[in-house]
């Protein structure tokens, strides 16, 4: 024998259930008494906390991912400041307004590539797992070179931003000894 209890629901709630139940084609007692029963059951209870530990789990990897390449990012600053900090020469004051003007034109092409690279999904994380590991991207150190825009395939900007850094890179060894 069943007993009887009496609940109240919110009236959209109670229509829900009026519909849900209709469409069914069982009473509102039988989906009522199924819904408690769910949520009672051993079985209710592991399934939500195998659902919360698998979603534990996915935002446990995102964060591993995240720590990486924030440690990759500070590593790869620090490594640019280091050389900038070495490789530069002081400016001498009558030099300074040409070279605010040259860092300036400089930084706007350096804005205008990472852009580009933003838009195409380029990035310093995938490129450099490739260069270390290329055997387990499928690819040779040649193929890695090509994604990274260092080739012909690469756009006319592009080509010329690495021309461009190419001749700095000359300019700064020789600024190293003075």
């Amino acid at each position: 024998m069943k007993s009887r209890l009496n609940c109240y629901f919110d009236p959209k709630l109670a229509d829900q259930l009026t519909s849900f139940a209709l469409r069914q084609g069982i009473h509102r007692s039988q989906l009522v008494e199924a819904a408690v029963m769910a949520f009672l059951s051993p079985d209710a209870l592991d399934r939500r906390e195998a659902a919360f530990v698998r979603r534990l789990d996915r935002l446990s990897r995102q964060l591993e991912r995240i720590e990486r390449d924030l440690t990759i990012a500070i590593e790869v600053q620090a490594q640019f400041v280091r050389f900038w900090l070495s490789a530069s020469p002081p400016i001498p004051p009558d030099q300074q307004d040409a070279a605010k003007a040259r860092g300036s034109s400089r930084y706007k092409g350096f804005i205008e590539t990472l852009g580009r690279r933003l838009q195409r999904g380029d990035s310093l994380v995938r490129e450099i797992s490739k260069e270390i590991t290329p055997e387990f991207n499928g690819r040779d150190n040649a193929a890695a070179d090509t994604s990274t825009g260092a080739s012909a395939g690469g756009s006319d900007m592009d080509d010329a931003v690495l021309a461009h850094d190419a001749t700095l890179a000359g300019m700064e060894d020789k600024n190293v000894g003075t």
